[in-house]
């Protein structure tokens, strides 16, 4: 699939998701996949900088994170489980690999780094994981907000997550991310903008009807394409303060802008350019 054209892709795509196959199918064989967090190596490296960047390395028993996405496993529970801490996992659909071998693999290898992952040696479900971490699984997206207390969060954090929150309902989930945050809490996101078909812009060729379309949506290759300065506004309009921000950018635009629809053309050439940023967001106003 990496090889084909994204016009390709999408076509392939949209034939594949309409067959009658569970995600845990397509999970197996490596098509819409919902990231690598079922690789330790990377759930390590993700849950560590976020940690950092929200100064709370060292910091965090007796801390509730809430992670948005956790797509393929629920690995982050056993690593916030590791320093103390409790977990919330929230995400669109129940993504996670049920296979509770790959948890033990993880606890093991979070023994041999030195940490203290909780026992889940008799556990046969992915709920025996779960509360042998103190974690709960919510999968219903923007309605499972309702199941957490405001004002009962430490930190938030998302990997290339926030671009797949359908455009709809991007104003509230931030705004009940800034309901379940403390004063004093904190939320990290690395948002990714290059197109999810071959890391370019071909998303912004399509017109908004098409593009929101449930049939666009529910094809494994949507996200809402709010723009950079579009995003931050959003943040900012959901009283959220910007205390941290890395960008890359693309030397020059990966496409011609001529191929743009007629909405993205209004940007200039440097905000197109945007392919990823990082963001720390503080909640203002409780």
């Amino acid at each position: 699939m990496r090889m084909l054209p994204w016009w390709v892709k999408i076509g392939a795509k949209i034939a594949l998701s309409r067959l009658p196959f569970g995600y845990g199918v397509w999970q197996q064989i490596g098509l819409f996949r919902h990231g690598s967090m079922d690789k330790a190596s990377y759930v390590r490296g993700v849950f560590n900088r976020h940690i950092e960047r929200a100064g709370l390395d060292g910091l965090l028993a007796g801390k509730t994170i809430l992670e948005l996405g956790p797509g393929d496993s629920v690995a982050t529970a056993m690593l916030a489980a590791c320093y103390g801490a409790r977990c919330i996992l929230l995400d669109a659909g129940s993504f996670a690999n049920k296979d509770v071998t790959i948890y033990r693999k993880l606890a093991d290898e979070l023994t041999k780094a030195g940490l203290s992952p909780p026992e889940i040696s008799g556990a046969t479900t992915l709920q025996d994981v779960l509360v042998a971490c103190g974690a709960i699984y919510l999968t219903d997206g923007l309605a499972s907000f309702s199941l957490i207390e405001t004002s009962s969060v430490d930190l938030i954090f998302s990997q290339a997550v926030l671009e797949h929150v359908r455009k709809n309902e991007f104003f509230g989930t931030m705004k009940e991310c800034h309901r379940v945050l403390l004063p004093n809490g904190v939320a990290s996101h690395r948002v990714d903008l290059k197109d999810h078909l071959s890391s370019s812009l071909n998303n912004l060729r399509f017109n908004e009807k098409i593009w929101e379309s449930n049939f666009f949506v529910r094809s494994g290759f949507y996200t809402n394409r709010i723009r950079y300065s579009e995003m931050l506004n959003l943040f900012e309009d959901t009283n959220f303060s910007v205390d941290f921000l890395d960008v890359e950018r693309w030397d020059k635009l990966p496409i011609r802008r001529s191929a743009l629809d007629e909405n993205f053309t209004k940007f200039p050439d440097e905000e197109l350019k945007v392919r990823v940023f990082d963001v720390l967001l503080r909640p203002i106003g409780i």
